[in-house]
């Protein structure tokens, strides 16, 4: 028997989430494999804002992804010593059949191409941006693309791949840090949505001619206002609302039907498994870009496994800039 590390909640979640909240829990794991099963060792944990919107029970592993190195395998498509991305959670060994298998990684990394990538540009995140931004914002060259969480793993990919695409990129986020780190990788003008008086006139500043193209990760209020500026026939992409994950009451916004009707808009909330038709094209252009440097990698690294509670809650603080990840 092998000894695996998983993490439960020791409690259900009151808002944020606290140290406390969480437990590791030591499991044997079965060393005898079936036909087509492997056995896995984590090797990076993703820690990202939908773990906290899915209300995972306490008898239950937490969710997430993971990059993982095949320690014993049964199965031809993935054999000993391959590196997978899959949706193993936060556990250092694990069996499966492969069905948690998004797909092998080995061939994604370079010298440009770090393996905390994997979880991160590409991984969820980074397809996340692709398929999400193309296939619901689709962006034309001129156009004004507008990201809240700018400085974000999502975010700070929509908007490299929106400059790629010839648009004029804007966003905020949350600290001056962030505004740096944003105009350092393409984005045209941010703000700071923590200092700002008023959200709406920042709004304007920052996109004096409109919004053609809004790429929501936040929710809330925020979202509201930018809606209120958006471009005739624009479109929204909502891929999160991480501004309410940890809130204990039902969150307000005001009404935003009216903007909706009169401008036309077109609004459409997703997940990023109904576009798995496009990962293949989008991990090619992906890791090309990043081969070319127009695609900058930004991540905020945390040692240890005993340290993904602390990478977790410090990412829904908004302490990362780009993607936070743990190495064990």
């Amino acid at each position: 028997m092998v000894k695996s590390r998983v993490y439960y909640k020791s409690q259900e979640f009151k808002g944020l989430p606290k140290l406390s909240d969480f437990k590791i829990v030591e499991q044997e794991v079965d060393e005898e494999l079936q036909d087509d099963e492997i056995m896995t060792e984590a090797v990076v944990i993703s820690v990202d804002p939908f773990i906290r919107a899915y209300n995972v029970p306490v008898t239950d592993p937490i969710i997430g992804f993971q990059t993982a190195k095949v320690l014993k395998s049964k199965c031809k498509k993935y054999p000993v010593g391959s590196l997978v991305l899959q949706t193993g959670g936060w556990q250092t060994v694990r069996k499966s059949k492969g069905d948690t298998i998004w797909y092998k990684v080995d061939e994604l990394l370079s010298d440009k191409v770090p393996l905390t990538a994997t979880v991160g540009a590409l991984g969820m995140p980074g397809l996340t941006a692709y398929t999400g931004f193309l296939n619901i914002c689709k962006p034309k060259p001129g156009e004004t693309v507008m990201i809240n969480g700018c400085a974000g793993a999502v975010g700070s990919l929509v908007g490299q791949i929106a400059k790629i695409k010839g648009c004029k990129v804007v966003g905020c986020c949350g600290s001056d840090k962030k505004i740096e780190f944003a105009k350092s990788i393409g984005f045209d003008a941010v703000f700071n949505y923590k200092t700002a008086k008023s959200w709406k006139d920042e709004i304007a500043k920052v996109a004096p001619d409109g919004i053609d193209c809004f790429f929501d990760n936040v929710g809330g209020q925020l979202s509201s206002d930018i809606l209120g500026a958006m471009n005739m026939n624009g479109r929204i992409a909502v891929c999160g609302s991480i501004s309410t994950y940890n809130d204990t009451e039902v969150s307000k916004a005001s009404v935003i039907q009216g903007a909706m009707v009169f401008k036309r808009l077109t609004m459409q909330g997703f997940i990023v498994n109904q576009f798995r038709d496009d990962f293949p094209a989008g991990l090619k252009d992906m890791a090309q870009w990043i081969q070319e440097g127009k695609l900058k990698i930004q991540e905020t690294v945390t040692e240890g496994f005993e340290n993904v509670p602390k990478a977790f809650i410090g990412m829904l603080t908004g302490e990362n800039i780009g993607k936070a990840v743990v190495k064990l």
